[in-house]
């Protein structure tokens, strides 16, 4: 029984396909994926994620959550009533911001998240407007580059 895929003949096509594929060096160095990668907005699932459809090859699809990279929104589950209102309004921008354009989205600088089960990424919507700046600039969202978050109580309470 002959094994195609061993040969150095067929080999080498495919991983020529492969590194076409791939950034320079990305898996050889554990790096993230620079993208872009058009991705289709299934859900807003918070303030700062959501769940995508991305194509990773003919008639292959991947469907998976992206949590938006720089930024801290409220938690749905907030600590205060304040927080959870403030939550529910940049859940809801978010949803709009996607929507404007038929819910693509372009994913850039992908690598993974600190919590199983998503990928963190810059999110631009298709005119290159970054989702993340948008947010922080309405007053929705506030920078974030990791550690300790500050809680949303205490400036909810501000006057």
């Amino acid at each position: 029984m002959s094994r195609p895929l061993r040969h150095p003949l067929v080999r080498l096509p495919m991983l020529a396909l492969l590194a076409a594929l791939l950034p320079a060096g990305a898996v050889a160095r554990g790096e993230g994926l620079p993208g872009p990668v058009a991705a289709e907005v299934l859900e807003v699932v918070d303030g700062d994620t959501l769940s995508v459809r991305v194509k990773v090859w003919l008639d292959q699809e991947l469907q998976t959550r992206v949590r938006l990279d720089g930024i801290d929104t409220p938690e749905i589950r907030g600590k205060c009533e304040r927080e959870k209102e403030m939550a529910r309004a940049a859940h809801e921008m978010l949803r709009r911001l996607v929507q404007r354009d038929r819910s693509r989205v372009l994913l850039r600088d992908v690598d993974y998240d600190k919590y199983g089960g998503r990928v963190r990424a810059r999110v631009l919507l298709p005119d290159g407007t970054d989702v993340a700046e948008t947010l922080i600039g309405a007053g929705y969202a506030r920078p974030y580059s990791g550690g300790a978050r500050a809680g949303w109580c205490e400036v909810a309470q501000r006057p």
